[in-house]
């Protein structure tokens, strides 16, 4: 259906890191991120970020704000301001892959 999505770190033909998560209208909600490799998850983190950025997208939702996705820029918002993004988010149309 073209709704879960992953975004992956390869070094010398081996899978080091990556994130997946599922893309719904404009909105893209990551469910896990993992390394085999120092900051390969944060290689990954920055690629969906660039990609969701070039696309338009209004929320990328990271479900809980760690110490580490607040050391790459994720915010905390409001109960009621996600409910705003999201409703946004959801009525656009975006395709997340090409």
């Amino acid at each position: 259906m073209g709704l879960a999505h992953s975004i992956e770190t390869w070094r010398e033909g081996r899978l080091v890191g990556g994130v997946y998560g599922v893309a719904i209208g404009a909105a893209f909600m990551a469910e896990s991120m993992f390394h085999r490799e120092t900051d390969a998850s944060k290689v990954a983190l920055h690629a969906l970020v660039t990609r969701l950025a070039e696309r338009d997208y209004e929320l990328l939702d990271v479900q809980y704000l760690t110490p580490h996705l607040a050391s790459l820029g994720a915010i905390e918002v409001s109960l009621a301001e996600y409910l705003r993004r999201l409703s946004v988010a959801c009525r656009e149309s975006r395709r997340f892959a090409d």
